[in-house]
């Protein structure tokens, strides 16, 4: 009897052991149909790249107006969409991306990006990653990306230096522009180059901060400085204004893949997305001297005054 009752209980041991092996193999087991890829994404600041007008058509620079091409250190995006087609409307495509936002009052806004939680990076880096499962199946034709951000170095004349009965100009120096584009940002503590600034407030469209060195070792001066400015206006390359328009204030850049991307949801190889802007003259002022270069006058403390940042066009490229 008690080797029969031995002989029962192995019996039922082995089975239970077999079946919970079972149902562990079949959780484990992941479905051959959903894919694991991912969407990568990164930027690409393209200095060769046509300059574009709100309406994606070519313009030059305006009358009085000076621009350079700046070297952009870093950028960040604060919304990323697939559209389907030209007729899309912003926000009803397949959103991607979204930086947390903030309540706000200020500047005619009821939220404001939080640019604590913004994710900069510089160009041929992958910033963002997006599982293909997550996006719906179907051909994409169109990007939508808003920038929100972006640190850049450009050329300026720094003239009329007071030191002592010396009057002193430093032509070709560069400096370091922080620029916040999106619509509405809350900005704490942020760093231009090496210098951290403290905001603590919410700023609209086209506030930037520039951090300028001044050195003159003749004199054993050496300063470091971040001066504060708005720019009056921003360009937001729309070649779709007509069919899909984006609100005014906003800065949601489209652009076309150059070949339309087909989410199967099965693929099995990462996709990298690249978004290439151009920065093509895309630092733009008031050339008050017909000279050319963006000058800031120390003496008098004028600095010729930024009208443009804004980005001259966005070119999607899939490899």
């Amino acid at each position: 009897m008690n080797n029969l009752s031995n002989k029962s209980t192995l019996f039922l041991f082995l089975l239970l052991v077999g079946f919970l092996s079972s149902c562990e193999t079949e959780k484990d087991t992941p479905n051959p149909s959903e894919s694991t890829a991912k969407v990568r994404f990164e930027f690409r600041f393209d200095p060769n790249q046509e300059r574009l007008d709100n309406l994606a058509q070519p313009i030059g620079i305006a009358t009085g107006n000076a621009a350079q091409t700046p070297i952009f250190n870093a950028m960040s995006v604060h919304y990323i969409e697939f559209a389907p087609s030209a007729t899309t409307q912003l926000g009803e495509g397949q959103i991607l991306y979204k930086n947390e936002e903030v309540s706000s009052s200020k500047n005619g806004f009821t939220t404001a990006i939080d640019f604590s939680k913004a994710i900069i990076s510089p160009e041929g880096e992958v910033f963002l990653d997006v599982p293909i499962k997550d996006i719906a199946a179907g051909k994409y034709e169109w990007v939508r990306a808003s920038v929100a951000y972006q640190n850049l170095s450009i050329n300026y004349d720094l003239n009329n230096i007071q030191v002592g009965n010396d009057n002193i100009n430093l032509p070709n120096q560069e400096g370091t522009i922080a620029g916040f584009i999106g619509y509405n940002t809350r900005i704490n503590d942020f760093t231009v180059k090496d210098k951290t600034i403290s905001i603590n407030d919410d700023k609209k469209q086209g506030f930037w901060a520039f951090e300028t060195m001044i050195s003159l070792p003749q004199y054993g001066y050496t300063s470091t400085d971040v001066s504060q400015g708005q720019s009056a206006g921003t360009t937001v390359v729309n070649p779709l204004a007509a069919t899909s328009p984006v609100p005014a204030g906003s800065c949601v850049i489209t652009g076309s893949f150059d070949n339309a991307l087909t989410i199967t949801g099965k693929e099995t190889e990462d996709i990298t997305v690249v978004l290439s802007f151009s920065i093509k003259d895309s630092f733009e002022w008031k050339d008050t001297n017909s000279n050319g270069k963006w000058d800031i006058n120390v003496g008098n403390q004028v600095t010729e005054q930024v009208v443009d940042m804004g980005l001259r066009g966005l070119q999607v490229k899939v490899k």
